[in-house]
């Protein structure tokens, strides 16, 4: 490994602010310290832009960000690019238009690039709030950045299989999160008031709609509460339901409230891509999982040990009726499941993957 390696990361969102980027980029930070790279880092969003991204209506506010943006990334590249060993693109250096700046770096600088992604970002996947954007997105260019890439590294097999259409080295790097400094409780099931919950953005809270008919009836039949834990809250209301709104300071205290942790999917595509993240947290903490059987959900819970995976509504209600109902049951998946992630989706655990990349 280039010991002595400079790195200029360019990111899309303000640090410590998306899930995606803290947790797969960020959270290596001092792992490249301690190692002796020297690194850089841009982000594409400013946090004020950060902040008006997905409020509905401010089109005009959004354009400015993303014109602001792209005018300090053409300088930075343009100015700076050439004193770096690596340029590290976590999902695409830029929100939107083709991949102009990746062709800079690779063909015109000839840097390498180490390029990072979690989700099928090739696939159009807009929302009500960000729908403006998709008419503008160049999602054609995934293919063409990892074609242009010294090393890619995909967050599962699924991603790993479509760069590798393109690239000639990819890496399988997991999402992972820090077990021994941040990640680093083991929740007490012995407990008399049981909390079943669901963390994520917004953007994927309406994978909550399939099951909203069984937690309304579980809460009810049970006596149980629901911990919803987002960047804003649900569009629905249920029996004692609280939402919590995200923040990076409380994230493990709130996450540590739950007994149950919850992550529908659809069986699509999109699906496929995602990275279970969210499996990956409760587990860390030592929280049972209820999951779809989608995509990498599959390889994470080992259904009967770590939590159960569910196609129906009645599988479901069995699972977490059955959860709720038994602590030492919840204690020991709890138990398994930290140990999956230590062993497999821990920084601890990746870190010589992530290292590799800068060889």
């Amino acid at each position: 490994m280039a010991g002595k390696a400079k790195v200029l990361f360019l990111l899309p969102y303000p640090l410590h602010k998306a899930p995606s980027q803290r947790f797969r980029v960020e959270a290596y930070f001092d792992i490249l310290k301690a190692n002796g790279i020297e690194y850089s880092v841009d982000t594409f969003l400013s946090d004020k832009a950060w902040n008006v991204l997905y409020k509905k209506g401010s089109s005009i506010a959004k354009a400015i960000a993303v014109l602001q943006g792209f005018g300090r990334r053409l300088k930075l590249v343009l100015t700076e690019g050439s004193r770096y060993d690596y340029v590290f693109v976590h999902r695409e250096a830029s929100p939107i238009g083709p991949p102009i700046f990746e062709y800079l770096i690779a063909r015109v600088l000839n840097k390498k690039i180490l390029y990072d992604f979690d989700d099928a970002i090739w696939i159009p996947n807009t929302t009500a709030e960000n729908k403006i954007v998709g008419w503008v997105k160049a999602f054609w260019k995934v293919k063409h950045i990892c074609k242009w890439s010294y090393k890619v590294a995909g967050g599962n097999n699924f991603l790993c299989a479509f760069a590798r259409q393109y690239a000639d080295t990819v890496v399988l790097l997991p999402t992972c999160v820090d077990v021994v400094n941040k990640h680093n409780r083991l929740k007490e099931q012995e407990t008399e008031h049981i909390v079943i919950g669901w963390t994520g953005s917004h953007s994927t809270m309406f994978y909550l709609d399939e099951i909203v008919p069984v937690l309304k009836k579980i809460i009810v039949e049970c006596n149980v509460a629901l911990v919803i834990i987002s960047n804003k809250p649900p569009n629905f209301v249920l029996p004692n339901m609280t939402y919590l709104p995200w923040s990076e300071e409380s994230e493990i205290a709130d996450l540590s409230r739950l007994h149950i942790g919850l992550m529908p999917l659809a069986n699509d595509a999109w699906s496929e891509g995602k990275c279970g993240f969210k499996l990956i947290q409760y587990m860390a903490l030592g929280i049972p999982v209820v999951a779809s059987p989608a995509g990498v959900n599959k390889d994470i819970v080992e259904k009967g040990i770590s939590g159960f995976l569910c196609t129906s509504q009645e599988e479901w209600y069995e699972a977490l009726k059955r959860l709720i109902l038994d602590a030492g049951l919840r204690s020991y998946m709890g138990t398994k499941g930290r140990e999956k992630i230590i062993s497999d989706y821990s920084i601890q655990a990746n870190a010589g993957s992530f290292l590799g990349l800068f060889s």
